[in-house]
């Protein structure tokens, strides 16, 4: 079993809290307390407060999505795929822990930190279900289903239909959508000249390289086991 962090202990004590507090300060203060921390560390961990427990909260939703589609999760034609993955991610959730994390959010402050949690949502789907774009559509394809998810989260929230069928209608019905724009996208590039027109705008668009993270060796700094070996010998 993994030790958890401080850091982490904190924000699952929060999330105790938030469910009656909201996300915000005060429920962080009080896990504090349950932790005997000093609210200095708390709000090192936490500098934005609510809005971080809001987004560690949202990522750990995500973890688990990812967990799931790598067990092969998600089955069928790949509509059904995309489909079954946004249902899992909002049927894991606490409707309150989210609705709470809507809430702050929402505010101007947080805005874009709310439009970057939408877009690991997307990304953490796609990349499950073995998208291997490289360009333009790296992108196009993260920013629709961004859209989707987070029109669906907020059907969802007051969705109180059995087994969330009205939820999963709605998302149906988005999806639908975009199968529709896809496939009048993919005609127009058959037409003539449209495709070198869509080339010359965004052939030059590429996937993001991947990021280098804190302790990740690039492929420049590895050394090879003889070079070790020199290394150690002098």
């Amino acid at each position: 079993m993994a030790i958890r962090t401080d850091k982490e202990k904190l924000i699952e004590a929060a999330l105790g809290h938030a469910i009656f507090d909201g996300m915000n300060d005060k429920a962080i203060m009080a896990a504090a307390r349950d932790l005997a921390m000093p609210p200095d560390l708390a709000r090192v961990y936490l500098p934005q407060g609510g809005a971080d427990l809001a987004a560690a909260y949202h990522r750990q939703g995500d973890a688990a999505l990812r967990d799931w589609l790598a067990d092969g999760g998600a089955t069928g034609r790949f509509r059904d795929k995309i489909t079954q993955a946004v249902m899992y991610r909002l049927e894991i959730a606490d409707r309150e822990l989210v609705r709470g994390g809507a809430a702050v959010l929402a505010l101007p402050q947080h805005a874009a930190l709310g439009a970057k949690l939408l877009w690991e949502t997307a990304d953490a789907v796609w990349d499950g279900l073995g998208d291997s774009s490289q360009d333009v559509n790296w992108y196009s394809k993260r920013a629709t289903l961004s859209a989707v998810y987070g029109a669906t989260a907020l059907y969802w929230l007051g969705d109180d239909s059995p087994d969330l069928a009205g939820t999963r209608a709605f998302l149906d019905r988005r999806i639908e959508g975009v199968m529709r724009f896809e496939g009048i996208k993919s005609f127009a590039r058959k037409l003539p000249g449209v495709a070198m027109l869509g080339d010359l705008a965004t052939g030059w668009i590429r996937k993001p390289a991947e990021r280098m993270l804190p302790g990740r060796i690039r492929p420049a700094d590895k050394v090879e086991p003889a070079a070790q070996d020199n290394a150690g010998g002098a």
